[in-house]
């Protein structure tokens, strides 16, 4: 592999564990909002628009956390399926990360277009906190990018190595 393409894969990884670290981060913001929450109900407050913003949390933790969960192997994947190829395993893998990538491209721009179109018409969410939805979504619109980047990631490596970048596929681990 050429220096180049070590480093291209080494921003690759540190991307994908990114936006887990990000994903974490959000998982522990529900935590401190239901906490917050809980605190304010035993002494008689409100906390105006926590909810909400935990939902907001709980998708942006969600979209950032499939990048990650991709690169090690987390998602749901299609092994028994594989498995059973045999000798043309190679070739459903490739159909199945390409499909996988024009999906979440074709997410991720249609994604990138309902937040613009949030933002145009200035979108309000219809809870108590009115927050503008375009806020809490460009997580989901990272997320699903990071994805799609990750996704053509992985099929680029089957083309050039004849082996994704999966770290640790759990479902096939012994199916070898």
């Amino acid at each position: 592999m050429t220096t180049f393409g070590k480093g291209l894969r080494w921003a690759l990884d540190k991307l994908y564990a990114l936006s887990g670290i990000t994903a974490s981060l959000f998982l522990i913001s529900i935590l401190v909002l239901i906490l917050a929450q809980m605190t304010a109900r035993w002494t008689g407050q409100t906390l105006t628009g926590a909810p909400d913003y935990t939902g907001y949390c709980m998708a942006a933790a969600s979209f950032l956390g499939l990048p990650y969960a991709l690169n090690w192997g987390s998602h749901i994947r299609v092994n028994l399926l594989l498995n059973a190829l045999g000798k043309y395993r190679r070739i459903g893998e490739i159909w199945c990360f390409g499909v996988a990538s024009y999906l979440t491209v074709f997410f991720a721009y249609h994604a990138i277009k309902s937040t613009r179109a949030s933002l145009r018409w200035n979108d309000i969410s219809q809870g108590q906190d009115a927050t503008p939805m375009w806020i809490p979504q460009i997580a989901m619109c990272v997320g699903v990018v990071i994805l799609a980047i990750a996704f053509i990631d992985h099929l680029v490596m089957l083309f050039v190595t004849g082996n994704h970048n999966i770290k640790d596929d759990a479902l096939g681990a012994g199916a070898e």
